[in-house]
């Protein structure tokens, strides 16, 4: 049985499943419906929130070295073969995981230690968009060889208005063991350029 996690809560994956190599990420998200009172109801604009998922991957000093180590939907696997992003969700629909991100530890090169999951709206300046009218955003990691889920991070909506972007998780090494981190940030971004340039 998997792990509710809080924000700011972190577990080893080694100990929660031994031998893990590969996972999934999911990540989900539903936009609120608009015009039926409510906090919500006060938006007007109409147009799908368009949410993408990425995994911006770090060195042992927390900085971010290229354009390859970013796995987005404009780069939908790294170059060593170890990250893969399944596809672009445009609106959210559906119910489960909107964008799933597959990751082998064991064919990451040795100097990315932090893999870092994000979540930022696409044009959100020019839409008028963000986090407040996203509701039961979550993060969860899946082994996929039993397709175990081992954790969940649920977000809640309300307490992200205002906000563009957010950095969801992060799986790091720490003493030859990955664990992962529940993060759960929201920040103020124009697109995942910008979300970039505070790990540069």
């Amino acid at each position: 049985m998997g792990i509710n996690l809080q924000k700011g809560q972190r577990i080893s994956l080694s100990k929660e499943a031994p031998g893990l190599t590969k996972l999934m990420c999911g990540l989900g998200w539903d936009v609120s419906k608009r015009g039926g009172g409510g906090i919500f109801g006060a938006f007007s604009n109409t147009q799908d929130c368009d949410l993408d998922a990425s995994v911006i991957c770090l060195n042992s000093n927390d900085k971010w070295t290229n354009q390859a180590n970013v796995v987005y939907f404009g780069n939908l696997s790294h170059s060593s073969g170890a990250i893969t992003h399944l596809g672009d969700n445009l609106t959210g629909a559906g119910d489960g995981d909107d964008e799933q991100i597959i990751i082998d530890l064991s064919r990451l090169p040795s100097d990315i230690t932090k893999l870092v999951f994000t979540v930022n709206i696409y044009n959100c300046v020019a839409r008028k968009q963000d986090f407040g009218q996203v509701q039961n955003a979550f993060v969860r990691l899946v082994n996929v060889s039993n397709n175990q889920e081992l954790a969940r991070y649920n977000l809640s909506g309300t307490e992200y208005m205002g906000m563009t972007g957010m950095i969801m998780a992060e799986i790091y090494k720490h003493n030859n063991e990955w664990k992962m981190a529940a993060i759960g940030n929201g920040i103020s971004v124009n697109g995942l350029g910008e979300l970039l340039k505070s790990y540069t």
